[in-house]
């Protein structure tokens, strides 16, 4: 109980701060373009930190550490297919986007493929908005179901309650401020991760150490029970498994490349090319030691509670900081896995309503800054309110499952559009179209027949999507403009 009353004293205190300071930035916000893009004058090392922040989401701080807690050093592959992803992003694409941004002058993701392929470009701005829309919506209420479980774990807030909790966190700033005031909390939620994922396994590595026992004993049942599949590689898996196991963890990597829209927008929203360079750098040394961070947090997670001593394995990371700190510095670092759930519900939520302003509503009138600005807030706030209704009444799998379909759809559909479009100059709009369509079909078509067990739409969306656009590019004529 007492370590429940510091976590919610600390976590309640972080959090006020956290919507103070999202109000904060949002004074600077006078027209749409500071609300959907910031202006484009993001600082790099800024962007860089909400990209990761948005990118890795609680997914750093439960997910991965409860991955490698449960499979051992198998979850390595799922690690190096998203630093290699994230790297790949950050040196090649990041920079490009940033100058495309600026040469279109765009304010939104499928704004800048619809301006690169102008002759199409109509289509293609309605066509890949609903598709955003329609799934991140989706997306926004599954961060109101986690935010609703992770209350419910630590505290035994009621579910329900705990949803309301994270949607009026997360609501007033993100309507006052849009993406400015986002990204500007979400760099403050980088900072609090990255330090419980460099500070966690140091002083987990010492507590190990002092107390030998614990380790012998814990690591010893570990192989009793789960024999040599904790330190193999391939989680004694061999032959065709073996290969699907390996090739699900590095299939994360196509999802980074362009194909996120929550991410690529901070990409655009870069200042100029020389701070570009500094969120390359500020992005990949975060990502490198993030990972590190997460994979070892997961293992020791069974060094100290053993492989069955957790009944939820995405609880290892604050059970693992709770056993090795006084409660009060846990619950600091432990508040960082709260709040990075939010950094990405609000990314999704200004994004999606940024989308469907621009591109899906009529009656938008570019020329009136004042009455667009407030369009877009109104619009964010029933997004939000719809987005939560939505996680009460649709089943917690419908949602797991729409969720899937964001990185494999999504992300495989649109890294193929943005990779063709900065980097082969007769990819056209006709063809981005035909990839944006096909892809998500596709995606649909494979998880629901139970192909993706097989294997993973992560991969198979890509390489169709990819197919798919490079045919059309060739054998389908350009649209005349």
């Amino acid at each position: 109980m007492e370590h429940q009353t510091q976590i919610l004293i600390v976590m309640f205190t972080y959090l006020v701060f956290l919507i103070a300071w999202g109000l904060y930035q949002g004074r600077k916000v006078k027209n749409k373009a500071d609300f959907a893009i910031a202006g484009r004058s993001l600082p790099g090392w800024v962007a860089a930190l909400s990209e990761r922040a948005t990118g890795e989401s609680s997914w750093a701080l439960l997910g991965l550490p409860g991955a490698a807690y449960a499979t051992g050093l198998l979850e390595i592959w799922t690690a190096i297919g998203c630093v290699a992803g994230i790297v790949t992003a950050w040196v090649l694409i990041a920079w490009r986007l940033r100058d495309e941004a600026e040469k279109y002058q765009i304010e939104s993701f499928t704004q800048y493929i619809a301006a690169r392929h102008g002759e199409t470009g109509k289509q293609i701005r309605v066509v890949a908005s609903f598709t955003i829309v329609f799934f991140f919506f989706f997306y926004v209420g599954a961060q109101f179901l986690g935010g609703g479980k992770t209350l419910h774990t630590l505290f035994e807030i009621r579910p329900a309650i705990g949803m309301l909790i994270t949607a009026a966190i997360i609501i007033p700033y993100t309507i006052y401020g849009g993406f400015r005031s986002v990204v500007y909390t979400d760099m403050v939620q980088a900072i609090v991760m990255i330090t419980a994922l460099i500070v966690g396994p140091i002083v987990g590595v010492m507590y190990v150490a002092n107390h030998p026992e614990l380790f012998a004993s814990n690591i010893g049942e570990a192989l009793r029970l789960a024999g040599p599949s904790y330190t193999s590689l391939t989680g004694s898996l061999s032959g065709f498994a073996a290969g699907v196991a390996l090739a699900g963890g590095l299939s994360w990597f196509f999802g980074y490349l362009g194909g996120q829209p929550q991410l690529s927008m901070r990409f655009m929203a870069i200042r100029d090319a020389r701070q570009a360079k500094k969120a390359r750098n500020v992005g990949i040394a975060w990502t490198l030691i993030a990972y590190i961070g997460a994979l070892s947090l997961g293992w020791l997670g069974i060094a100290i509670f053993g492989p069955a001593g957790l009944s939820d394995q995405e609880y290892v990371m604050p059970a693992v900081l709770l056993r090795i700190f006084p409660p009060a510095i846990a619950a600091i670092l432990i508040t960082g896995a709260i709040a990075a759930m939010i950094s990405t519900a609000d990314s999704l939520l200004i994004l999606s309503s940024t989308e469907m302003s621009e591109n899906l509503l009529p009656g938008r009138n570019p020329s009136d800054e004042k009455r667009s600005l407030l369009r877009c807030r109104i619009i964010t706030v029933l997004l939000a309110v719809i987005a939560l209704g939505a996680a009460y009444v649709s089943p917690s799998q419908l949602i797991h499952t729409l969720v899937g379909y964001v990185w494999a759809g999504i992300g495989g559909t649109f890294s193929v559009v943005i990779l063709l479009s900065l980097f082969w100059k007769k990819y056209h709009g006709r063809a981005a179209l035909a990839t944006i369509v096909a892809g998500m079909v596709f995606t649909i078509v494979w998880i629901s027949t139970g192909l993706d067990r097989l294997i993973t739409a992560r991969v198979t969306t890509f390489l169709f999507a990819g197919l798919v656009a490079v045919l059309t590019t060739l054998f389908v004529p350009k649209a005349e403009a």
